[in-house]
Formats: structure tokens, sequence, C-alpha cells
């Protein structure tokens, strides 16, 4: 992934319910680990694990003067609607948001 803003290590806060703080606290000590280490390699699974496609599949092109295609007015969503076109993205893309 691209560095965004900076190149070197953000500070970063994180709102944590006590228990998964204390047992990462106890991990990191257990393993001769930091907490950050195993952070950083828990956000690198995840992202991984929910990486987005480097290409999204192709919108169908307009067949009509009106711009939108038959199969779009078909699906019946509110193109003036942003969430619900968010959501069939998600769809049409196979996330689960």
């Amino acid at each position: 992934m691209p560095d965004v803003w900076q190149s070197g290590p953000v500070k970063a806060t994180l709102d944590l319910p006590d228990d998964p703080y204390l047992e990462v606290t106890a991990t990191a000590a257990m393993l001769g680990r930091s907490i950050t280490s195993i952070v950083e390699h828990s956000l690198r699974a995840f992202l991984n694990q929910h990486a987005v496609p480097e290409q999204l599949p192709p919108l169908p092109e307009a067949k009509s003067a009106g711009g939108f295609t038959d199969e779009f007015i078909a699906t019946g969503i509110d193109f003036n609607n942003t969430a619900e076109v968010l959501a069939w993205l998600d769809e049409v893309e196979g996330r689960n948001p």
C-alpha cells in the first residue's frame, strides 16, 4: 500500500476495553514482544484477509440516451440515494460491510 502522507511510524491512540488490553499485554510479555508489534501484526492480518481488489469490476455501459442501462434500472436502486448505491456496489463486489 502506498504511503499516503508520511513515511514513518504513525502514533495512534486506541480506546480498548480492559479485557482485550490486559490479554494483549500479558501475551506480549509472555512472548517477549511489544504490544505495538502484536497490534501491527493483527492489523496486517485483518487487512490481508479483507483486501480490496486492485481492480473493481467494470460498471455496465450506458446503452440509452438517458445514461443508465436497462440492467441498472432493473435493480430498482434509487441512484440519488448514496447509501443504496454503496450497498449495491458492496453486494456486486462480494463485500459484507
